[in-house]
């Protein structure tokens, strides 16, 4: 038996990538997936690949309408208990440098995308008995990060959404929470997919390699999932250790930081 068997689960991005892998993941521990995104002929090819448990549904996160699309197909297959807002953008850039559009264009997907996926799912899942709601936020909302001033500021938002609506939807068993992933291994995290770029930038940090989908998926499906009933407003960070501070060379216990040449 699976951890989701019976259960519908909604997975936002879903197309490529981090939402790709956790949309697989769902439908191996049992649920029915919809998988929402806007690159369409991607996330078909995702859902074809997973089967018959998997349905794919064009969703623009910014669009009440493709919300209450997405809303409608996954409660025609069953008791909607599981949203995971996942889909986000980011264009780096100095805040000098950022026209309000850019800036504007990823608060829509980041922010309002996963205030409006909350909004519409939590009706369903009042009437189904509760559910699980994991929003998809970043390191970069929980620190500055020069460049990332729309994403950082998106990120921030999420988490502070994710903490309200815990206390409102508590009521109707209905729990939500975040995850804040450092690096991952896919085309936002290591766009050219470049090997040198899974380890080279995270030689600092305790578990030194980029993060992959699979890995924070499986913190996805924790919360998600009924080992995490008691679990609701908190954040989970899947960063290999990057927030915990920076391994300094030549300090005791720094280790070996390769490629920098430090035997410490």
């Amino acid at each position: 038996m699976g951890r989701f068997d019976g259960k519908v689960v909604i997975v936002t991005g879903a197309g490529r990538g981090q939402g790709a892998e956790e949309a697989r993941m769902f439908a191996e521990e049992g649920a029915t997936v919809v998988l929402g995104d806007v690159i369409d002929d991607e996330g078909r090819a995702v859902a074809a690949e997973i089967g018959g448990q998997a349905t794919y549904v064009h969703l623009d996160v910014s669009s009440e309408a493709d919300w209450a699309n997405a809303v409608a197909t996954a409660t025609g297959l069953g008791p909607l208990k599981v949203l995971v807002n996942n889909a986000g953008i980011i264009r780096p850039a100095a805040i000098e440098d950022t026209s309000l559009e850019d800036y504007l264009s990823v608060i829509n997907v980041n922010q309002v995308g996963t205030f409006l996926g909350m909004r519409s799912v939590v009706g369903p899942m009042r009437d189904a008995g509760g559910g699980a709601i994991v929003n998809i936020s970043s390191i970069d909302g929980m620190r500055g990060s020069n460049g990332l001033i729309s994403y950082a500021a998106s990120k921030w938002a999420t988490r502070g959404m994710t903490k309200v609506a815990a206390m409102e939807f508590g009521l109707f068993n209905v729990r939500v929470n975040s995850i804040h992933p450092g690096g991952v291994n896919t085309i936002m995290g290591n766009p050219m997919q470049m090997k040198e770029l899974e380890t080279g930038p995270y030689q600092m940090q305790p578990i030194q390699r980029i993060g992959e989908s699979r890995e924070i998926g499986a913190a996805v499906l924790f919360l998600a999932s009924d080992e995490a009933s008691y679990i609701t407003g908190t954040e989970l960070v899947v960063d290999g250790g990057t927030t915990t501070g920076r391994l300094e060379p030549g300090l005791p216990g720094g280790g070996t930081v390769a490629g920098y040449g430090y035997n410490v």
